[in-house]
């Protein structure tokens, strides 16, 4: 990829961009040295990566990369025999929590099947978490990277001896300095530190009272820091202990150095796994800031960009085009006024293209199209240079000239006021030789002009198209849209009339303009308006698709509900039916089985074949059910109620519920019956029910007494925006409750939520004052709260 291309398109300011939303200095790095890929399957490779990292984003709204730091530089010095600080093991620690917990938090979202993330899933399996090394770390140094006493029985030892020492020091200079006479002879009662001993402040002339040691003196020389002869033993015995305290910190480092060089190399990978993760949700996170979509990619050169913004620009301001390139032409040639938008088109194709191959999301709507090229060419703006004595002609020249010898059927070019800065009839017999010969090499063209002649030139030429961008005369301003197949015409007249220019002035001009220029703008005014028509009849064409679409829906939809309805109602019916029919045969079995218990007891002359013969007839008489038509119901006797427009009611003809609307005639009514409107005869409506009239009742401007207000607000694992909204409301339910002090737990991680929680408390109107909860609160994960 040419490194000019990138660099008059402003690549880098998106890769500067792109470094604001890394969690790490690592992602930074990559994102810095983020350049586009060559080969369809890389690129794709890296959209894929964009694309899963941003699906993780919508579900879990972050990615675990606290701990994350850049630790390279350390662990070099451990692999060659060095020992590392505290802070250094610490940041060890850091990166093999991040690892441990990023891969559990990939390989979870895998296991619950919500997300297909086969590339995430595939580099967190890289990663080997080092626990051993881990706890051993963290069960020397604690977070501030400070060894911590229990590293080892030693240190334990010392530290609690060193506790000792001072102690009694510090007790036998407070009796010092609380003595009758100390009042006179100190410069002030307190005791202080010189040289990493304790001394105590004495008045010059009263030197020889206390003995020992000088330390200092203060800049008048009127008060000398003596350590004195009372407390040189104590202090020595200080100074060997912290001397001890530190032999045995500097072993526990070393053992912990060698430990982390034993696995130097399994760190360092997984460092780098963690820093291509963090570079995949920083592109996930930049696509999300700047609204973008995934591209399909290809390599035929077909670009079909939707609504495209320009990523450098202000998203609200910026006005989305779209942009088709590689169909039926390969080369566009917009013509239009400056400051029309022309090169804001023709950067943001080649911004667009470069992003799409880096593995950038782009800014345009979905379903947009880019292809991957092995070059992209511009030669945009004014590089005049008095050195080189090159004129603005001549500074084109060269890099046109440049281009020309390496544009190809895989290249992009983007030419911008082709052939400015000579003599304008030259100018454009070069402009249309030189898009002619970059044309039959098979490259992608983009051209913007200023000639007229060039407004001819995608007539003339198949695979060519003339475009422009549109210019509101009454409002004297570009609109910067692309209007591609319309070439620009000249608005100098109208323009003219406007400001005042005389009628016979603009007459009088029109006359010397040859009859084929006035023939061509005629041609672009007409085309502009055909295509102004155009577009508002496929307006309302695709307003009356979506209305018909929703409509047949919703039909579908009705229909659906009427047919599971109805044959629910046919097997309720058969159900019951069959019911009833197993009942009567139970009876008559024991109809049957009483007569036969009176044949057999005499009592009556029953025949036999009598008792079958009626059994036959009772299981002859169990009817088949098919399901067929329902029978027409007869028309349920009407209610004596007068009808009015609200009523609840029922169309027969159809078995449908609705709303009468107001009445039509003599016998008709509207009805809604769903979204459909119709005018149904008033026999065939059923009234059902009439609306009471709603009383509307105040609404309690405060929660009541029994609402309960919690004591602490729990945010941990929520979404920054989310969090930050919660713990507002929540800061005025506990103002309302009445309560002095509160919590708010934000947890440690990234320290983003605990900054952005900071931040609000320190501007909201109801808070006093804030801290970090003591280490038996929560230490640097809660704030403590006091309220106003």
């Amino acid at each position: 990829m040419q490194e000019k291309g990138l660099k008059v398109l402003e690549f880098h300011k998106i890769r500067q961009q792109l470094t604001n939303h890394a969690a790490s200095s690592l992602g930074k790095e990559k994102a810095e040295a983020l350049l586009p890929a060559l080969t369809l399957e890389e690129a794709e490779k890296r959209q894929q990566e964009t694309f899963e990292a941003a699906d993780v984003l919508r579900i879990r709204g972050h990615a675990p990369f606290g701990g994350l730091t850049d630790i390279r530089a350390s662990l070099k010095r451990a692999k060659i025999g060095g020992v590392l600080s505290a802070h250094e093991c610490m940041g060890t620690a850091g990166v093999l929590y991040a690892g441990r917990q990023m891969k559990q938090f990939i390989l979870e979202l895998a296991e619950e099947e919500i997300l297909s993330i086969p590339l995430s899933e595939e580099k967190v399996r890289l990663i080997e978490p080092l626990t051993d090394l881990e706890r051993k770390i963290n069960q020397c140094v604690d977070d501030n990277g400070e060894i911590l006493d229990h590293a080892s029985d030693l240190l334990r030892s010392l530290r609690q001896q060193l506790r000792t020492l001072e102690s009694r020091v510090r007790q036998k200079l407070e009796s010092m300095i609380r003595s009758s006479s100390a009042q006179k002879m100190l410069s002030d009662a307190i005791i202080t530190i010189r040289n990493e001993r304790f001394v105590i402040p004495v008045k010059q002339e009263y030197r020889s009272s206390y003995g020992g040691i000088v330390h200092d003196q203060s800049s008048s020389g009127a008060t000398l820091f003596i350590e004195p002869q009372a407390v040189v033993d104590m202090n020595n015995s200080l100074q060997q202990a912290k001397m001890k305290e530190k032999q045995e910190i500097q072993r526990i480092l070393r053992m912990l150095s060698e430990a982390i060089a034993e696995h130097a190399d399994l760190i360092l990978e997984n460092l780098e796994v963690l820093a291509h993760l963090d570079f995949m949700f920083t592109k996930a996170r930049y696509a999300k800031a700047i609204k973008a979509s995934r591209p399909k990619l290809n390599s035929e050169g077909y670009i079909n960009l939707k609504r495209a913004r320009h990523p450098l620009l202000d998203p609200e301001e910026v006005v989305a085009n779209d942009i088709l390139l590689g169909d039926s032409y390969s080369t566009i040639v917009i013509t239009g006024p400056n400051t029309g938008g022309k090169t804001v088109t023709l950067k943001t194709i080649g911004l667009c293209t470069l992003m799409a191959q880096a593995g950038l999301q782009v800014p345009a709507a979905e379903g947009s199209e880019a292809s991957v090229f092995d070059s992209v060419y511009a030669d945009i703006g004014d590089e005049q240079s008095i050195e080189q004595s090159l004129s603005t002609f001549s500074s084109h020249m060269v890099n046109i000239v440049d281009i020309l010898n390496k544009a190809d059927e895989n290249s992009l070019v983007l030419f911008d006021e082709l052939g400015a800065g000579t003599d304008p009839q030259e100018g454009a017999a070069l402009a249309i030789s030189i898009l002619d010969e970059v044309y039959g090499r098979g490259a992608t063209v983009v051209a913007t002009t200023h000639y007229p002649e060039l407004k001819a030139y995608g007539y003339n030429r198949d695979g060519v198209i003339n475009a422009s961008v549109e210019f509101n005369v009454d409002t004297l301003s570009p609109t910067y849209r692309l209007l591609i197949g319309v070439p620009g015409r000249s608005n100098a007249f109208e323009i003219s009339r406007r400001l005042g220019l005389s009628e016979h002035v603009i007459s009088y001009a029109k006359s010397n303009m040859t009859a084929e220029s006035n023939e061509v703008d005629t041609m672009i005014a007409s085309l502009e308006d055909s295509r102004k028509e155009a577009e508002e009849e496929a307006r309302e064409a695709e307003e009356l698709r979506k209305e018909a679409e929703d409509l047949h829906k919703e039909l579908q939809k009705q229909i659906l509900e009427f047919n599971e309805q109805r044959d629910r109602l046919y097997e309720d019916a058969e159900k019951k039916a069959s019911e009833k029919l197993d009942e009567a045969k139970k009876e008559a079995e024991e109809i049957i089985s009483h007569l036969r218990k009176l044949q057999k007891e005499q009592y009556g002359s029953i025949k036999e074949h009598e008792l079958i013969d009626a059994r036959k007839r009772l299981e002859q008489a169990q009817p088949v059910f098919e399901k067929s038509a329902p029978q027409k119901k007869k028309d349920p006797v009407k209610e004596e109620r007068k009808l009015q427009p609200g009523d609840e009611v029922k169309v027969l003809s159809f078995g449908q519920k609705g709303i009468l609307l107001e009445k039509s005639g003599n016998s008709e009514w509207h009805v809604q019956m769903g979204i459909l409107k119709m005018k149904v005869k008033e026999k065939d409506i059923q009234y059902l029910s009439r609306p009471k009239p709603v009383i509307e009742k105040p609404l309690a401007s405060v929660k009541g007494k029994d609402y309960h207000v919690s004591l602490e607000l729990d945010l941990r694992g929520e979404r920054y925006e989310n969090a930050l909204s919660r713990t507002e409301k929540y800061l005025d339910d506990a103002v309302l409750a009445g309560y002095p002090r509160v919590s708010i737990i934000h947890g440690k991680g990234t320290g983003a939520l605990r900054k952005g929680v900071q931040e609000l408390l320190q501007n909201h109107r109801s808070v006093k004052n804030t801290r970090f909860g003591e280490a038996g609160e929560g230490g640097s994960g809660v704030t403590i709260v006091e309220l106003k």
